[in-house]
């Protein structure tokens, strides 16, 4: 958090806003595909032999129970997920997902955030520049979404939030302008925020 303030007043010291996505991802550590994590484990950080031999037997073979009143079901399959309650849940999941980042970085968006599976990025433009603002940001979810497709991962666009950040002024002079990201036939809508000294 302290990071993404300094961000947003650097950028209003520049009498510029900011617009600040704050991704939402569906149960995402839930949904980790485990033949994939090996795969990212073994391919992007060489991971190998007997080191991947034990991921493979820690994350494969898995089992769960449900007790309801008493009542428990059959012994089913845990095909997907990390670990609940394991030292290696946040690790494994950062190690999935980090190179998203890649995606960020193809569409200019330098300055963004990861908080496991809470993901931020940020644009800072003058107001006379706030379409190309919002075009690299929707152009960025877009990829974002195509990306989570290919971990098996769903974006929330009904709790994915655009929250524009600036001093009292430069937020007063979009007043009137549409500040909603549409991102195919989801729009994301728009909270605008004063964050400066000035409010």
């Amino acid at each position: 958090m302290t990071s993404v303030l300094s961000d947003v007043i650097l950028a209003a010291d520049e009498s510029k806003v900011t617009c600040l996505v704050l991704l939402d991802l569906n149960t995402a550590i839930d949904t980790v595909d485990r033949d994939i994590l090996l795969d990212i484990l073994q391919r992007r950080f060489l991971v190998d032999g007997p080191a991947l031999e034990w991921f493979r037997s820690y994350l494969t073979g898995r089992t769960q129970v449900f007790c309801i009143d008493n009542k428990q079901s059959a012994i089913l399959p845990v095909s997907c997920s990390v670990l609940q309650g394991s030292v290696l849940r946040p690790p494994q999941f950062i190690s999935y997902s980090e190179d998203v980042t890649a995606v960020f970085n193809k569409h200019g968006i330098k300055r963004h955030h990861l908080f496991a599976d809470d993901k931020q990025l940020l644009t800072s433009v003058t107001v006379t520049d706030l379409s190309v603002a919002k075009s690299n940001s929707a152009a960025c979810v877009a990829d974002v979404q195509a990306w989570c497709a290919s971990r098996r991962l769903q974006l929330n666009p009904s709790k994915t939030e655009v929250i524009w950040l600036g001093t009292r002024y430069r937020l007063q002079q979009l007043a009137g302008a549409d500040l909603n990201l549409t991102i195919e036939a989801d729009v994301i809508s728009r909270r605008p925020l004063c964050v400066t000294w000035e409010c």
